[in-house]
């Protein structure tokens, strides 16, 4: 198997968020057949859903990966519950130490019932856009839409540079 680029979208709002993104980011770089490539400036964004909880601090990074998009999609579940992340559906846009959503892997299209890739969120998230475009600016998704037809459509004044 060919090593496969993937991009990771990152997210904390509790306790000390760049400090979690930070931590997550060489865990993730330490991580058996992932080697980190790039991480986009980090952002401060207003929360999705309920707006009664801290900002949030978001980035993108970038990685090559011999593992499968299921069995990184594990390895990021493991460095979420290192972080103290307990994934729950009921609190879906609720506050978190840390989320880490598989956004692409390679230009392979996957949909089973724990894993869509690419995100369905992608397009429709400045605090994910935006760093991605900070890695890729001339990306492609694998059904043809450009990344920068994505971003253009999006505002992103809710969200500014930290880093």
């Amino acid at each position: 198997m060919n090593p496969v680029t993937c991009y990771i979208g990152l997210g904390s709002n509790l306790g000390d968020p760049a400090a979690n993104l930070h931590s997550a980011i060489d865990q993730i770089a330490a991580t058996a057949g992932v080697e980190l490539r790039g991480v986009s400036r980090f952002y401060a964004s207003k929360p999705m859903g309920p707006q009664d909880q801290p900002d949030y601090v978001n980035a993108v990074a970038c990685v090559k990966t011999m593992l499968g998009a299921h069995d990184l999609l594990q390895a990021l579940f493991v460095v979420e519950r290192a972080h103290g992340r307990v994934r729950d559906a009921a609190l879906r846009w609720g506050p978190r130490t840390l989320d880490l959503d598989l956004l692409l892997y390679g230009a392979e299209i996957v949909e089973t019932a724990d894993l869509r890739v690419p995100h369905p969120g992608i397009c429709e998230r400045s605090f994910v856009a935006l760093p991605l475009h900070d890695l890729a600016p001339r990306l492609v998704f694998p059904d043809g839409r450009r990344l920068q037809d994505c971003l253009q459509a999006l505002t992103c004044d809710d969200l500014y540079p930290l880093t």
